[in-house]
């Protein structure tokens, strides 16, 4: 990127470091100004006549790699897989013209809902780690009761990695029974990569998936489902991972807190609450 600062159009100057992301994001397509393609593409050119070492800090490489035992036919062999961390604000894709963006307020608020509800349940809790000193409604997220310092320790390192990320947890006898992603982006495809990532490292991992998202995104959450790297999984990613709309929960949850039902309630009750994609 510092080779194309002040080159092409989406990325003038320092000011516009945070727009270019999300041209990044939408390749390959059309770039709007054909000279930043000609431009990018004589540079690549040039690029592979007279290739340019870049060195990596070895340690935050080594950081990044995790060794799993990945399956090729009948056999399994060892492998490193990359686990990114959460992107930063400071990297969040600019929405295209139309679309709008939650603030981060709302993810917020829906984690504490999910984490109040399941600490009505009587289950342990996980919030992402790097949500933890996040408040609502005056509540610190890292703080409430029912919240673990530890996830279970049965997974390899790769997984401890993915699972730490996700946004929440609902634990029991420690062992993981849901997954909550909370999307109010307009990426989407965040949270079910992170979904993805998981059954790709644990296929027999039975565990309940949900991606929580504004109620004028399920039309997009449904086309990420049915991507064909998450719809030609063994188990379609939209057939195990269940939607369902902010006005959905928030109405459900009202419901519940008004009649004082949480303490008799399981998790499976969400499934029925959601909506999944198989086609």
């Amino acid at each position: 990127m510092g080779q194309l600062a002040a080159r092409v159009s989406f990325y003038v100057d320092a000011s516009a470091a945070r727009g270019y992301n999300g041209v990044l994001r939408g390749s390959p397509t059309l770039l709007k100004n054909s000279t930043d393609g000609e431009l990018i593409l004589e540079m690549l050119r040039e690029q592979a006549l007279h290739p340019v070492s870049r060195p990596v800090d070895p340690k935050k490489l080594e950081k990044r790699l995790y060794p799993v035992l990945g399956k090729v036919g009948r056999s399994k062999i060892p492998i490193n897989v990359s686990i990114p961390d959460t992107p930063s604000p400071e990297i969040t894709p600019v929405p295209a013209e139309g679309e709008v963006v939650m603030t981060g307020r709302k993810h917020t608020e829906i984690q504490y809902q999910l984490m109040h509800l399941g600490e009505q349940m009587n289950l342990g809790l996980w919030v992402a780690r790097n949500d933890r000193s996040q408040s609502s409604n005056g509540h610190v997220l890292g703080d409430i009761r029912g919240v673990v310092d530890r996830l279970p320790t049965q997974f390899d390192e790769a997984t401890q990695r993915t699972i730490e990320l996700i946004d929440v947890l609902w634990l029991k006898n420690n062992a993981i029974v849901a997954a909550f992603e909370v999307e109010d982006t307009t990426s989407v495809y965040s949270g079910l990569l992170r979904m993805s990532d998981l059954l790709a490292l644990q296929p027999n991992l039975d565990v309940a998936l949900y991606l929580i998202a504004p109620d004028d995104r399920q039309g997009k959450v449904r086309q990420e489902m049915l991507r064909p790297t998450f719809r030609l999984r063994e188990k379609p990613l939209g057939t195990v991972c269940g939607y369902i709309s902010y006005s959905k929960l928030q109405e459900k949850l009202e419901g519940i807190n008004r009649l004082e039902l949480g303490s008799s309630l399981t998790p499976a009750f969400l499934k029925r609450l959601a909506e999944y994609y198989d086609r």
